[in-house]
């Protein structure tokens, strides 16, 4: 392995910062759009150490890896290109053969020390983020590495919208997941390996950051011999305390029993693309038993990206699962409006916001009318966010109406009075955080599960399925979060999340479960053949 000084400062004792490369790969989820918003991200990653460049800033060689800092994303903006004093450096032996070991315990107690704020913890990370295309501005804008991965998120999320979730409604539908799938798998282990498109700087994994709609996950991590770490967004562990979202399941009964259905009818559908992968490309045996779509890595640690406040940890739920709570990106102190919003938002009373982020709406047009309807019926103004599902194409202009492009709610939501969305986890989040009560309009996926969380928090409606939508609903759900009482639960609410940081509950979590670095054993005296005199003479 080369070794090249940190842009940020070598330790003390000579040795190179822990140089981990991450790579992060978006799943079949739509809800990586959800970046602008402010959602938490569900996605993959490996963290890796091959390419000699430099582990927390530029690359020494001259190629254009963007500058890498793995303190939380709320300080991504800030210049870090020097560390307080108290900044931790993590460091590893220089020699290849401890390559794949892991941090000292020494080291990771460092990291649970919790007088050191993360912010100021320098982990020396190389951090590549493999996602769709559609999204790489975004990812070097943020200081990280990009790679592509397969499939596109407008087809994933059309089809999802369509099919309410994974699982296809007809036969005709099958063919158009099936292949969105196998390009995001077959794009695992090049996103894990290969050099970076742009600079060329070798990179190859040392453990795995996933989600599990990326499938491939477990089977690549098995075949590179590296560790892996489950993050997401919405629960994918068995319980009996609520139904895996995206099982239609009601009965309490059968709670538990969901997650391992959902599992099956996923791997019956993919089981013949993994396995061609893990022939052909991981050189691994097929997998020939029915052990669901993530293979039979039971021990793999999981992190869910939610508050406890909203969601708490269920209680069948292991030491190996950890609730981290929401995760933020600080995107509204860069924020610049438009001074034809700003001055729109003082002329009246606090709006309710009203978008479906990325998502396509079916008939937008008759949605924008029933938007508009409902505000005038209430008295209250709104702002409809366009999106991508085509929304606020008004017949004429209304005074109590504001159409928007894309805002980040961070900036946004603590403008408005209530919001309604389509219930993405970051969206909520983002909602909750500004003490907005909140309206879901569920399309697909772990959208309802967000709506009755919402719900039964009280600080929401019942939510309002997509095809449900109509005019005497949202009437119904804004005349809801307007009660004193609902808003008094948010309030509450977002008082109780503003002391988590989940960003610093995940870098935990990731250190807690990640393999401790066994101490090599000393190597005994080969026993002699010779004759000893010692022995001899009965020496002992």
């Amino acid at each position: 392995m080369e070794e090249h000084k940190s842009s940020r400062g070598s330790s003390s004792c000579g040795e190179v910062p822990v140089k981990f490369e991450l790579a992060v790969t978006g799943g079949s989820s739509s809800s990586s759009r959800e970046f602008d918003g402010g959602e938490a991200v569900a996605a993959a990653g490996a963290l890796s150490n091959g390419g000699g460049s430099s582990a927390a800033g530029t690359a020494d060689n001259g190629g254009n890896v963007p500058r890498v800092n793995t303190s939380p994303v709320e300080i991504l903006s800030a210049d870090v290109s020097e560390p307080p004093s108290s900044q931790v450096k993590l460091e590893i032996s220089k020699t290849e053969k401890h390559r794949n070991n892991n941090i000292l315990a020494e080291e990771a107690a460092q990291i649970f020390d919790d007088k050191i704020p993360v912010q100021q913890k320098d982990y020396g990370h190389r951090v590549r983020l493999a996602t769709h295309s559609n999204f790489k501005d975004f990812v070097l804008t943020a200081g990280l590495e990009f790679y592509p991965l397969g499939g596109d998120p407008k087809i994933l999320a059309g089809y999802m919208v369509k099919n309410k979730g994974f699982l296809p409604s007809g036969p005709s539908e099958i063919p158009v997941q099936r292949n969105q799938i196998k390009d995001i798998i077959y794009s695992l282990l090049p996103a894990c390996k290969e050099p970076d498109m742009d600079s060329g700087i070798p990179f190859k994994a040392d453990a795995i950051i996933a989600n599990p709609p990326v499938y491939g996950h477990t089977h690549v991590a098995e075949a590179l011999k590296v560790p892996l770490h489950v993050f997401f967004t919405m629960p994918w562990t068995p319980t009996s305390e609520f139904p895996h979202p995206l099982s239609r399941v009601k009965q309490s009964a059968g709670y538990r029993l969901s997650y391992q259905i959902v599992d099956s009818l996923i791997w019956l559908g993919i089981r013949d693309m993994v396995n061609d992968l893990r022939k052909k490309k991981l050189k691994l045996r097929p997998v020939t038993y029915l052990s669901g779509s993530q293979g039979s890595e039971s021990n793999v640690p999981y992190g869910y990206i939610w508050s406890p406040h909203l969601v708490p940890k269920p209680k069948d739920w292991g030491h190996k699962v950890d609730v981290v709570g929401f995760c933020f990106l600080d995107l509204a102190s860069n924020y610049e409006p438009p001074q034809e919003l700003v001055d729109w938002l003082k002329a009246g009373q606090k709006p309710i916001y009203i978008g479906f982020g990325s998502l396509p709406v079916q008939q937008p047009e008759k949605m924008t009318q029933i938007i508009v309807e409902a505000l005038e019926t209430t008295g209250q103004r709104g702002i409809i966010n366009k999106g991508w599902g085509g929304l606020g194409n008004l017949a004429e202009p209304k005074d109590f109406v504001y159409l928007l492009d894309n805002c980040p709610h961070d900036w946004l939501f603590l403008q408005c009075a209530a919001v309604v969305h389509h219930g993405g986890a970051g969206t909520t989040a983002a909602g909750l955080k500004a003490a907005c009560p909140t309206t879901i309009v569920p399309f697909f996926g772990d959208q309802p599960f967000w709506g009755d969380r919402v719900h039964a928090r009280g600080v929401g409606p019942a939510p309002i399925p997509v095809d449900e939508f109509s005019l005497t609903k949202l009437v119904d759900a804004i005349s809801f979060m307007l009660d004193p009482k609902v808003k008094e639960r948010a309030v509450e609410l977002a008082k109780a999340m503003e002391n988590e940081d989940g960003v610093a509950g995940a870098v935990k979590a990731f250190f807690k479960h990640l393999p401790r670095k066994k101490p090599e054993p000393e190597t005994a005296p080969l026993p002699s053949n010779l004759f000893s005199i010692r022995k001899c003479f009965g020496c002992s």
